[in-house]
């Protein structure tokens, strides 16, 4: 069995390479492990896939290389994805500004995906495990439960670690390393978080109370990064849109600080209120700005309830760091199990930006989450892949 390309890994970034490369003229095998294509397409965005970001720019993507990204983005743009999907009579809704969901479900993008490589003339194969590959003449060979597949490059878009449920494998970085690539330290990003006994117990009773905050990570008293999203209670910890980006910045040891009021001057606030209404409860006046529930645990886990005639400048004045600056450190994330991309992969430094062949060898290619490239939340991962795809597709 011979092909121009042979890419492992049937997800976003593979699939948008092989069809890109099949319209070049390209003869084109996509081989997965998986029984289905685009699994982690289909469980995204809560079965209904942000498939891109109107507003993606590198500056929404980390890695060591950060410039390394650039140059895929620049040259295949969010609004390329909406037209395809557009062209295929796909419906979708912005959910939040910039953020583009389908509208029905995520197996629509699948379909564009699946149908484009049927007409690009690309192959795709499934439950096929690759058992090797090894440099061929001028092309490679692969060794797989099919069979052996002879090729002219081999392009590798097999994800990150997240979410191993889904079939999700360290094979991208083992193939890497086999060819002597570097790969950067590996871990679940965008993920929520777990807390120590005390602190889980009251978020345990305050699960599924969602509200906006804006958090910061610090390290030794040093912010990094910072949001403004909501934060939800679960019954394991903290997560919501906020936790989930403030995660990609955050290590264990970190503490997190974060304002329940954000934009709210909570000191100044509090004695206003103190002086036009002296005799309202505390709980009252959280309960105007915060969720129901939420203020009355503030309460009780802060000295309890009272007018705010009682309350002198320093008791105002520590209510509004504990509105405003909530510091807390979490024992941890729920890891790969719920992450939703990996931090870290392939090292960027031996790879180019413009054809994601590796250096010195390229027959061997590396595209999307595997790479040392993750984007915030919000569709710019998405955009990443199809970027990428794209990129490499056009190159081989």
């Amino acid at each position: 069995m011979t092909f121009d390309t042979v890419i492992i890994g049937a997800g976003a970034a593979g699939l948008m390479c092989a069809l890109t490369a099949g319209y070049a003229g390209r003869r084109v095998l996509v081989i997965d492990h998986a029984n289905k294509a685009g699994k982690k397409i289909l469980m995204s965005g809560g079965g209904r896939c942000n498939f891109t970001n109107l507003a993606s720019t590198p500056a929404n993507f980390f890695g060591a290389n950060p410039r390394f990204c650039i140059s895929a983005l620049k040259r295949y743009r969010p609004e390329h994805f909406v037209e395809l999907v557009e062209r295929h009579g796909v419906d979708y809704v912005e959910k939040a500004p910039g953020q583009l969901f389908c509208a029905d479900s995520a197996r629509e993008i699948v379909r564009v995906l699946l149908t484009e490589c049927e007409w690009a003339g690309v192959e795709v194969r499934l439950r096929t495990a690759v058992e090797g590959i090894t440099r061929h003449g001028e092309g490679m060979r692969l060794v797989t439960s099919a069979g052996t597949i002879d090729c002219g490059a081999v392009v590798v878009a097999t994800g990150g670690l997240s979410i191993p449920t889904m079939g999700a494998t360290g094979f991208g970085y083992e193939i890497a390393r086999q060819f002597g690539l570097a790969v950067t330290e590996t871990r679940p990003a965008l993920v929520p978080f777990t807390l120590t006994s005390q602190w889980k117990a009251r978020a345990e009773s305050l699960a599924g109370v969602s509200c906006e905050v804006a958090v910061r990570s610090l390290r030794a008293g040093e912010p990094r990064g910072h949001y403004r999203e909501p934060l939800l209670f679960t019954h394991r910890g903290l997560s919501g849109p906020a936790m989930l980006q403030i995660s990609s910045y955050w290590e264990p040891g970190d503490e997190l600080a974060i304002d329940l009021l954000p934009g709210v001057a909570a000191f100044e606030a509090l004695c206003t209120a103190r002086r036009e209404t002296p005799r309202r409860q505390l709980s009252s006046w959280l309960a105007e700005r915060l969720p129901r529930r939420l203020a009355q645990a503030l309460v009780e886990w802060h000295g309890g309830d009272g007018v705010l005639a009682e309350r002198s400048n320093a008791e105002l004045s520590a209510w509004a760091a504990h509105l405003g600056d909530w510091r807390i450190k979490p024992a941890g994330t729920e890891g790969w199990r719920t992450a939703e991309v990996t931090l870290g992969g392939v090292d960027t430094r031996a790879v180019s930006s413009k054809t994601f062949a590796v250096e010195g060898l390229p027959q061997l290619r590396f595209i999307g989450e595997v790479l040392d490239v993750t984007g915030e939340l919000g569709g710019h991962n998405f955009q990443w892949a199809w970027a990428s795809g794209v990129a490499c597709g056009n190159a081989l």
